[in-house]
């Protein structure tokens, strides 16, 4: 059976107080949490004789703490985290007495395919000096051999990792259990010539120092993106900022090998830096617009949310996934409901003293409003997610944090209503506003989720005396904004007055009207007498 994940590794001195069973016990939360004991021993004996006071009453395991998150220098006081709070859920007086981290970061070994060297042709000198002819089909058959090494046509199938000359070492050892090598045979890299003389980084060093590269590029683009929307001594500042966190950035990337690669690592860089900065000012497009530092902030935010709560599921415990995983639920549950009623239509409306019946919204476009609100809810995961990351890099104020498991869960859960609720009404306040500054300008107001407001001329089909309006009283000389027909109910808005008004379907006749400064046409003495 797999044992638990984790990602880093710290030998920690751990002493226990106590008697023999809370020995016991603090052996027993060792070996549930998956943190190996490496030793025990009384203290003031053993390794801690003449480091520590004799105690018959306290014990010192060496054990291996084992947790998610990153390797900096942090790491180590994150392991005694770890320790206080087994200490605190165990009910045991348990300190951390040092931490050493246990440094296992990979070695990224270049590999070396195998291949034989008797096509090559003989290295012995001539007895005479050779002619021009000899020489170039010397140099040809020197050319051949090496296109056909490179091209991997003399492979052994032999596979081996280290540096050039371990590689060859080992590609001629006599591998006990094996067969020797039948015939002379050389190495050549994986991944071309240049790789025999590159040395890459530790795994996770090399993974850091990448990352930090990236940061360096994508804030060097953000700074121009700035620096274009600005003009004069401000369009310099930001381009200067942008100069020198490219300048960062190459000097991260110089160093990116430990031997070697130094000139293609830079050569990369300037790549990455010209693409960022194309995809930010926008060259190639047809506007030229470019990307805003709004636009560019909201990415950042998006894909720092997304890697945070990934951070964060991966190193979920029980008592987390109570915390944090109720406001994703909660989310979800909001948006099925939403669907169901559209949050957004119900809020315009009855800003315009309408109901959400009377606009007859289809359901495509309930539906889309929902995702809408659903898009709202989801800042709220944006709490979470910088909490993924500060526990992920060993934030200090993560510790005391967690002690406070279930107020974090009751302001995530106002957070997630606060937000939703105050996103939801700026969306149909602005809506509103511009219904009814289009209104005021008689211009046709622009749309909101299906709704259609259009200006119309209407024409009532019976007398006036007949005619059961609700909300006011139709003057059929103007046009009116029109939200359509709904139930057998027409509704339309008085601008004038500055509300709305009802009226059944089956009396008015709606015709379309270029905008409100028109004049309608109708008159009541083109009804028949009899209505």
């Amino acid at each position: 059976m797999l044992g638990k994940r984790y990602d880093q590794r710290v030998l920690v001195l751990v002493e226990v107080r106590g008697e023999q069973r809370d020995w016991d016990e603090a052996e027993r939360v060792f070996d549930q949490r998956g943190w190996p004991v490496v030793t025990g021993f009384t203290r003031g004996e053993g390794a801690s004789r003449g480091v520590l006071r004799e105690a018959p009453s306290a014990r010192l395991y060496s054990v291996e703490v084992r947790f998610f998150g990153a390797r900096n220098r942090r790491t180590e006081r994150a392991a005694a985290w770890r320790v206080e709070q087994l200490a605190r859920a165990a009910g045991l007086e348990m300190y951390a007495r040092r931490c050493e981290l246990v440094d296992r970061d990979r070695e990224q070994l270049t590999g070396w395919w195998a291949h034989t060297v008797d096509h090559r042709p003989p290295r012995a000198p001539a007895p005479r000096p050779l002619t021009w002819m000899a020489r170039l089909s010397r140099a040809a058959a020197v050319s051949r051999a090496r296109i056909s090494e490179r091209c991997g046509y003399r492979d052994t199938g032999m596979v081996v990792t280290g540096t050039a000359s371990e590689a060859r070492r080992l590609s001629r050892m006599n591998l006990p259990g094996g067969s020797a090598p039948g015939a002379a045979v050389d190495v050549r890299p994986f991944y071309g010539r240049e790789r025999s003389h590159i040395v890459p980084r530790r795994e996770e060093d090399g993974r850091q120092r990448t990352f930090r590269v990236v940061v360096w590029l994508l804030a060097m683009a953000f700074c121009a993106a700035v620096a274009r929307q600005h003009s004069g001594v401000r369009a310099w500042a930001w381009a200067g900022i942008a100069v020198l966190c490219f300048v960062g950035g190459a000097r991260l990337a110089y160093g990116l090998f430990a031997v070697g690669g130094r000139v293609g690592s830079l050569l990369v860089c300037g790549v990455m830096a010209v693409y960022l900065l194309a995809v930010s000012l926008g060259a190639g497009t047809g506007d030229g617009r470019g990307w805003t530092p709004v636009e560019m902030l909201s990415v950042f935010a998006v894909t720092a949310t997304v890697g945070g709560i990934w951070l964060l599921v991966r190193q979920w415990t029980w008592g987390e996934w109570l915390a944090w995983a109720a406001p994703l639920v909660f989310t979800a549950a909001v948006s099925l409901v939403v669907a169901s009623g559209s949050v957004l239509h119900a809020l315009y409306a009855d800003s315009l003293g309408v109901t959400p019946d009377d606009l007859g919204v289809p359901g495509i476009w309930q539906a889309a409003s929902a995702v809408k609100l659903l898009s709202l809810l989801s800042y709220a995961l944006f709490v979470p997610a910088l909490w993924g990351i500060a526990k992920h890099v060993h934030a200090p104020f993560v510790s005391p944090v967690e002690r406070l498991g279930v107020p974090l869960y009751v302001l995530t859960q106002v957070t997630v209503v606060l937000v939703c609720g105050l996103g939801a009404l700026e969306s149909a306040r602005e809506a509103v506003e511009d219904f009814r500054t289009a209104a005021a300008r008689k211009t046709v107001p622009p749309s909101y989720f299906g709704v259609e407001p259009e200006w119309m001329c209407v024409e009532p089909t019976v007398p006036a005396a007949k005619l059961g309006s609700r909300g006011g009283v139709l003057k059929p000389e103007r046009p009116y904004l029109s939200f359509g027909e709904a139930g057998g109910t027409v509704s339309l808005w008085d601008e004038p007055a500055g509300t709305a008004m009802q009226m059944p379907a089956e009396q008015v006749r709606l015709v379309p009207a270029a905008d409100g400064r028109v004049r309608c046409t109708f008159s009541y003495e083109r009804l028949p007498k009899d209505g």
